[in-house]
């Protein structure tokens, strides 16, 4: 990463030195750690560092259980052999889809992720707007967008890039807003405790199709979808009811070859 090194120039004096230090210190300045016109977490070290080990702790379990529900729902569609998936992140799914036999690309915006990224994922990476996918019509057989999707302001128009660049289908992992954990966390904001999910918008299984339905009008596709993030203690741990921490949901184009 060169971030803020297009104001030191080559001059190596004691000067410039200092400036370069005083420059890096902070990647990327409070007043440009925004998106959408709106501060975001991921533009901001204090949340981006730890973010690996935030899955390899308490959220290890969920993990799993997410990884079940999309194997189950992209794996049914046979054409899928190459993914592009956005908001990525540091590539906790991105390297995963290999597992399963997709051959992965991920993409973000946040440069803070992406630096993680390139040292724990041996495939490609792209930083770039999810509204304004850099990739050629049908690139990939497929797109996805992991607990990534509650971000976007226009969620229409990424649905619809997502459509023109994934040629069969659009799998989407959504924090579902049928949880107990919705207002733990709205509650752990008003005290300040909880920058994750200040700008998320929480989907349920109904809301999100319904927008799927107004940007997908005119083509034809079939959804599938499944909830898990349920107790540890209850009986199951996926099911086809709306209520859940977690929601795997599978758009599949029937008008493509």
């Amino acid at each position: 990463m060169e971030l803020a090194m297009h104001n030191t120039g080559f001059a190596f004096n004691l000067k410039n030195k200092m400036e370069l230090e005083k420059s890096t210190f902070e990647l990327i300045p409070k007043t440009q750690q925004n998106w959408q016109n709106r501060p975001e977490w991921f533009f901001n070290r204090e949340h981006t560092d730890p973010y690996e080990q935030w899955y390899e702790g308490r959220y290890k379990r969920a993990e799993i259980w997410q990884k079940k529900v999309m194997e189950q729902l992209v794996s049914k569609d046979k054409r899928i052999k190459t993914l592009l998936e956005f908001g990525c992140g540091t590539t906790r799914f991105t390297r995963w889809w290999k597992e399963i036999g997709i051959e992965a690309t991920g993409g973000d915006i946040s440069p803070l992720m992406l630096s993680q990224a390139v040292d724990l994922f041996d495939g490609d990476l792209v930083m770039a707007d999810s509204h304004y996918m850099p990739f050629k019509d049908h690139s990939f057989d497929a797109m996805a967008f992991i607990t990534t999707f509650e971000y976007y302001k226009d969620p229409v128009k990424v649905i619809r890039e997502a459509a023109r660049v994934g040629k069969y289908g659009i799998g989407m992992g959504m924090m579902n807003r049928n949880s107990p954990k919705v207002l733990r966390r709205r509650v752990q904001q008003l005290f300040g405790k909880n920058p994750f999910y200040v700008t998320a918008t929480f989907y349920t299984p109904q809301k999100l199709i319904a927008i799927i339905d107004t940007a997908l009008e005119g083509r034809s596709y079939s959804i599938e979808w499944s909830c898990t993030g349920l107790p540890k203690w209850f009986p199951v741990q996926q099911w086809s009811l709306p209520y859940g921490d977690f929601f795997g949901l599978y758009i599949k184009f029937n008008d493509v070859d």
